[in-house]
């Protein structure tokens, strides 16, 4: 941070303690835990104005700061549930203990994303209190990112656009860096989505295989499709789409029997050669060949995380760049790397930048992030603010 920024700034907030405080809270998704709770607290004791935005079991927080339409407005959108810890005697510290060792702080949380949550936070705080800006700022946080629930970040947006509140631009502070902290940012996610198959054939006697259909050649045969296959070979903004198996099950007990089914699971990720349906398709082409040859019958059904989204390079992608590297000395990368992240729900309502810490640890035993990563990181979001209130234009 600059001496000219660093005195208009008075940046007493601690990003730490409040990460700590926000790892402490065991709301492994969608248990709220008292993360909102928390910083609904907090945010209202420093002037914002905070509204529950709960929907289905799902918990959710909106808090603004200004009004009027004057100015833009700037908003910020993250999740303070986190995955299950798995085995908790993996752990070398408790997981929801927010120990700090050697500089580093641990639990479950602390990358993904509550560090992010605690730096913008503390950063939106300070910011407007030592230099009010004209416009408004939105904290959209959810309780249930990792559930991909659609009572989560698109709850928000839906009594955003109730209360007539729309963002020009918005933050999104999922771990963005790839091995240190601000050398890359994201302007897009591929899509996602989960198809899950059924073979049926005819169950009989395996010493008599005449008389029946075995499903499994026919799946095997699929999945050998699938995986010899090559649906794109990647774009200007993407990687290549991929194809990954993730559940075989027969549920078959006896070792003398040719089961009348067999399901398998595959995840898809696909660019913007594709669409979810386009994609849909191709595997249903793909599985009509296999049932035709094979005389057994393919069904499926799916799941759609999230269509592929892109947000094209500009003011706003431009305008985070240079706070990172004023802030880091160097100049992240724009890329579109990784699974979904609900930048996919707002994609649709403003611009959309994803700009966080590294991800080494994420969903990981022993979850860290140092504690000098969740300053550089608040610093980085105190100029983001800075500049974006003090710019006459993107």
């Amino acid at each position: 941070m600059t001496p000219q920024l660093a005195t208009a700034i008075d940046t007493n907030t601690d990003p730490v303690s409040l990460t700590a405080d926000l790892v402490r809270c065991q709301s492994v998704t969608p248990t709220e835990g008292g993360a909102l709770q928390l910083l609904e607290s907090l945010l209202s004791t420093h002037g914002f104005d905070c509204t529950r935005v709960d929907r289905n079991g799902i918990s959710n927080l909106c808090a603004v700061w200004g009004g009027g339409n004057n100015g833009r407005t700037f908003g910020y959108n993250g999740h303070t549930d986190v995955v299950p810890i798995g085995n908790p005697e993996d752990w070398t510290c408790d997981p929801f203990g927010a120990e700090i060792r050697n500089g580093v702080l641990y639990g479950r949380g602390a990358t993904d994303m509550k560090s992010s949550v605690a730096a913008f936070a503390t950063a939106a705080i300070d910011f407007v209190e030592a230099s009010p800006p004209d416009g408004r700022l939105i904290l959209a946080i959810t309780g249930a990112e990792e559930t991909a629930s659609p009572d989560g970040t698109p709850a928000i947006l839906d009594w955003m656009a109730a209360q007539g509140l729309k963002a020009d631009h918005f933050l999104v502070g999922e771990p963005t860096s790839l091995k240190t902290i601000g050398d890359a940012i994201k302007i897009g996610r591929r899509g996602a989505v989960t198809v899950y198959l059924t073979v049926t054939g005819v169950q009989g006697h395996s010493g008599y295989p005449e008389k029946a259909v075995n499903p499994l050649p026919a799946l095997v045969e699929l999945l050998h499709v699938f995986e010899a296959d090559t649906l794109d070979e990647g774009t200007d903004n993407f990687a290549p789409s991929t194809i990954v198996i993730t559940t075989v099950d027969t549920g078959n007990p006896a070792h003398n029997i040719i089961p009348a089914e067999c399901k398998a699971t595959v995840n898809i990720r696909f660019n913007d050669t594709w669409t979810s349906r386009e994609i849909l398709d191709w595997v249903a082409a793909r599985a009509n060949h296999i049932a035709e040859d094979f005389g057994v019958t393919i069904s499926s059904t799916h799941r759609l995380s999230g269509e592929c989204f892109f947000t094209p390079p500009g003011g706003f992608s431009t305008l985070i760049q240079n706070a990172v590297r004023q802030e880091t000395g160097m100049t992240p990368a724009l890329t579109t790397l990784g699974g979904i992240s609900d930048a996919r729900h707002l994609v649709n309502h403003c611009p959309v930048v994803e700009a966080g810490l590294t991800g080494e640890s994420l969903h990981k035993v022993d979850e860290h992030v140092a504690v000098d990563e969740i300053h550089t990181l608040k610093a980085i979001y105190i100029r983001i603010l800075h500049d974006y209130f003090n710019r006459p234009s993107l």
